[in-house]
């Protein structure tokens, strides 16, 4: 008679003719190894960005010393300054006029490499996300240089053109424009490398019906490209949007707020308040201020996602 060949699969594997422990049982379920492996990322969420939402929450309710419990006391202090409604409207137009900038950009960009062959497409897509790659405060300390009132490129080109001279750091609209450039310069290749991701996964059948129903490269893109991209387009700008809210590094090293705080962010005014300033609490109301607009613009921007993977 042949004798029956056990088999043994590894550390978790049962042995054949061996009745499995309770413990193997239990390990070998798809849920509980699901939960095994996630647990290292939900225990880093919840250190790095679960514990200090709800620290910040409770920094917000104390006093500069943070001795005494004051409530809702930061909030309305922030509520009855200039300042605070001045980086408000700062830091929506930054990010609005930012983004919408991206979007525009990385969507023509990726249009113009897709159509290019495969080998150019590889050049152009290495060097499109080149300022991508960089770390942001090592590029925006170049753009400073580019920016210094003195030994500015920008300045010497115009001047030697046009015998003009612009205070791009030192005045308002001025500062403003550099920061908004140099987000756009930083982050177009995101949405560029998102967006050509989305136009390879059009089906090309779908164009070619379009060809032969006589549709014109304008017809295509409104009725083929942009509603196979929708989902893309609106999470790519979701994304953007959260970041660019939360931008830091740009402000801090290009203009540090100024002038006159007009190009100060809720992160950058934060940092000022809470560690240069020394009134943590305050600090922490003003960074909770980004939690209620970025969460709305979330809840829509992903509903309608839903409603549209729904009606496919």
């Amino acid at each position: 008679m042949t004798q029956p060949v056990v088999r043994e699969s590894g550390g978790l594997g049962i042995p054949a003719g061996e009745r499995a422990s309770r413990f193997q049982r239990f390990m070998w379920r798809r849920s509980t190894l699901a939960v095994v492996l996630v647990l290292p990322l939900v225990i880093i969420i919840t250190g790095l960005v679960v514990y200090p939402f709800f620290y910040s929450l409770y920094l917000s309710t104390l006093n500069r010393r943070e001795t005494q419990f004051v409530g809702l006391g930061n909030f309305r202090f922030l509520f009855n300054r200039d300042t605070f409604w001045m980086v408000v409207r700062q830091s929506v137009l930054f990010a609005l006029t930012a983004v919408a900038f991206k979007a525009m950009i990385g969507f023509v960009l990726a249009h113009v490499i897709n159509v290019l062959p495969d080998k150019r497409q590889r050049l152009w897509r290495g060097m499109m996300l080149v300022p991508w790659v960089m770390p942001p405060a090592l590029s925006t300390l170049g753009w400073w240089w580019l920016f210094d009132p003195t030994y500015s490129a920008f300045n010497w080109i115009l001047g030697t053109l046009f015998g003009a001279h612009v205070a791009w750091l030192s005045d308002p609209g001025w500062a403003r424009f550099s920061v908004i450039l140099v987000n756009v310069w930083y982050g177009a290749p995101f949405f560029l490398i998102m967006y050509l991701a989305a136009l390879k996964s059009v089906p090309p059948d779908l164009y070619e019906a379009a060809d032969i129903d006589g549709a014109s490269a304008v017809q295509k893109l409104r009725h083929v490209t942009l509603p196979m991209m929708r989902n893309i387009i609106s999470i790519t700008v979701l994304f953007s949007t959260i970041v660019t809210f939360a931008n830091f590094d740009i402000v801090r090293v290009l203009t540090q707020g100024g002038p006159r705080n007009t190009t100060h962010l809720f992160g950058t005014w934060s940092f000022k308040i809470g560690i240069e300033g020394g009134d943590v609490p305050l600090g922490a109301s003003v960074s909770l201020f980004m939690f209620p607009i970025l969460a709305v613009l979330a809840f829509f921007i992903l509903r309608n996602v839903r409603k549209r993977t729904a009606e496919v």
